[in-house]
């Protein structure tokens, strides 16, 4: 049995769960989310909380048991207070400016690169050289994330790039005069 599925899940004030069919719907100030509920797992709300167990003793069901009780928590989290990544661009000329929605990126490249935001994503900049990717779904906040620093990831030697906001970047040496 899953150590993490065991403990139930504890719904924040203001955020209210039900089970539909095979989905959970956690409803809260920020929006909705649904975690889809697989086969052998069964999902109970009690007393404010959330509590998921497993029907059988199978392998995949005992994998499902700790990932569903951990969807349904940052589902919680999500529809209450969200979740934000912040990330830093590094580099002489990188810049970051909004346009419509989504971001213009000048990151070393002959043109500008321009970012559309995923369907519960939104972007906001600090100065010029600071995004931040805020939403109520950690996985959709967190594969933005990653896409905007995929355009240009940090270099070994000089650090240039764009990285997340506390992420250390192991640097080169480089040549040596001799």
């Amino acid at each position: 049995m899953s150590r993490i599925g065991r403990k139930p899940v504890a719904l924040t004030t203001g955020v209210k769960a039900e089970v539909v069919g095979n989905e959970v719907v956690v409803r809260g100030a920020k929006g909705e989310l649904k975690v889809t509920i697989p086969a052998g797992i069964e999902v109970k709300i009690e007393d404010n909380s959330v509590v998921v167990s497993a029907l059988n003793e199978e392998n995949q069901t005992r994998a499902f048991h700790g990932l569903v009780r951990s969807l349904v928590e940052n589902a919680n989290e999500g529809v209450s207070t969200g979740y934000k990544k912040t990330l830093k661009m590094i580099g002489t000329g990188y810049r970051v400016a909004l346009k419509g929605a989504g971001l213009e990126l000048a990151v070393g490249f002959s043109h500008k690169v321009e970012v559309k935001p995923r369907v519960g994503v939104k972007f906001t900049i600090e100065g010029q050289d600071t995004i931040h990717v805020e939403g109520i779904d950690k996985q959709v906040v967190g594969q933005q994330a990653a896409e905007i620093r995929a355009i240009k990831p940090p270099e070994p030697y000089l650090g240039k790039g764009i990285r997340y906001e506390n992420e250390e970047v192991i640097r080169k040496q480089g040549k040596t005069a001799a």
